[in-house]
C-alpha cells in the first residue's frame, strides 16, 4: 500500500496526532515529541517487492521507541536510513551516533531506539525484513553506521534515492530485480563500509567474509569449500564452524544460494524466455538432473512447477 500525507493543510493542532498516526502504519509504534509549536512533516512511501521505500521530511522532533513497544510489537524489520538532509543523533545497542547528510544508519526496531531530529530533515528510509537481510550479511547485524566518506556509501545512497523516486511507477515485473540489485548494494556497504557497530565480534566479521567470498564465486561449477575459505583467509575447518552457528556447511550454503538463485530466476517473469537448463548452469550447477533432485528437495516441487506457478493468471 502506497502512503502519502503531509501535514500542510493540517490545522496545527492536528498535525502531531495525524502524523503520529501514519508514521506507526508506515515504520513502528513509538512515542513522538515536536521541538517546537510548529511542526510539520510529509511521508510518501511505497512497496519494492518486499522492501518498503519511504521518503520522510519533518521538522526538529523525537521519535522513542520503547522496550515494551518493541516486545509487544510484531513488526521484525531492520530499517537503513539515508540521510539526504539536515542532522539527528540515534541511540541503541548502548551507542550514540550523530548522522548527518549522507550518512547510511541501520536501527534495529526490535530494540529500544531514540532519533533526534536536531534540524529539518530528510531521509529515505527502506524498511527490510531481517531474515532476508541476515541472509546476505549473517546475524552478525544489528545497529551501525556508515560514514558518507566512504566511496560505497556514496553509491547506494544514489541507488537507493532513485529508487524511492520512481518506485511508484516501476512496472512490477521489475521490482523484484530491483529490490534484489538493493539488497545486494545495502549488504556490500555494511559489509566493507565503516559499519564496524553492526558486527559483534571479529567472529561476525569473518562469517561476512566468508559469505561474500562464496557469493562472489557461486557460479563457478567447480567451486570447492577450500577455494572460498582460502579467499577468506581461513581454513576449511574454522569456515565450518563459523556455517555450523545457523546450522549448515560450506557446501550446504553454497547450495542454498546457488538454489536461491535459481528460483528467483525461475519466477522472474524478465527471464521466463530461458531455458531451465541454462539458468540451472548458469548458477553453478554441471547436472541437470542433480539440480532437479536438489530443487524438489529444497522448494517441494519440481523447476517447471514452480515457473508455471509463478506466472500470472492471464498467462498463456
Amino acid at each position: 500500500m502506497s502512503i502519502a500525507f503531509s501535514t500542510e493543510h493540517l490545522h496545527q493542532h492536528d498535525r502531531v496526532p495525524y502524523w503520529v498516526d501514519v508514521a506507526t502504519e508506515a515504520f513502528f509504534k513509538h512515542q513522538f515529541s515536536a521541538k517546537n509549536g510548529d511542526f510539520a512533516g510529509s511521508l510518501t512511501g511505497d512497496w519494492l517487492d518486499n522492501l518498503y521505500l519511504s521518503r520522510c521530511e519533518c521538522t526538529p522532533c523525537e521519535v522513542t521507541r520503547t522496550r515494551r513497544e518493541a516486545a509487544r510489537d510484531d513488526i521484525d524489520d531492520l530499517i537503513l536510513g539515508v540521510r539526504v538532509d539536515g542532522r539527528s543523533t540515534i541511540s541503541q545497542d548502548g551507542r550514540d551516533h550523530s548522522i548527518g547528510k549522507g550518512t547510511l544508519y541501520l536501527q534495529d526496531v526490535s530494540k529500544p531506539l531514540d532519533i533526534e531530529f536536531l534540524s529539518q530533515s530528510t531521509t529515505i528510509f527502506v524498511s527490510i525484513p531481517r531474515k532476508v537481510l541476515q541472509a546476505r550479511v549473517g546475524q552478525a547485524v544489528t545497529s551501525g553506521v556508515v560514514l558518507p566518506d566512504h566511496p560505497i556509501a556514496g553509491l547506494a545512497a544514489e541507488f537507493i534515492a532513485m529508487l524511492s523516486e520512481r518506485a511508484s511507477l516501476l512496472d512490477d515485473r521489475l521490482k523484484p530485480r530491483l529490490a534484489e540489485q538493493a539488497l545486494d548494494l545495502i549488504a556490500l556497504t555494511l559489509t566493507v563500509g565503516d559499519a564496524s557497530p553492526t558486527l559483534s565480534s571479529p567472529r561476525s566479521t569473518t562469517l561476512i567474509r566468508l559469505k561474500s567470498m562464496i557469493d562472489a564465486r557461486i557460479n563457478d561449477p567447480v567451486l570447492r569449500p577450500a577455494d572460498v575459505a582460502a579467499a577468506a583467509g581461513i581454513s576449511v575447518r574454522y569456515a565450518n564452524a563459523l556455517l555450523a552457528e545457523e546450522n549448515t556447511s560450506v557446501e550446504r550454503y553454497i547450495l542454498h544460494r546457488r538454489l536461491e538463485h535459481c528460483r528467483r530466476a525461475l519466477e522472474d517473469p524478465l527471464q521466463a524466455h530461458r531455458m531451465i537448463g541454462d539458468i540451472a548452469f548458469s548458477w553453478g550447477f554441471s547436472d541437470l538432473s542433480h539440480f532437479s533432485r536438489r530443487f524438489r528437495a529444497r522448494f517441494g516441487m519440481t523447476p517447471g512447477e514452480l515457473r508455471r506457478n509463478s506466472q500470472p493468471q492471464n498467462a498463456p
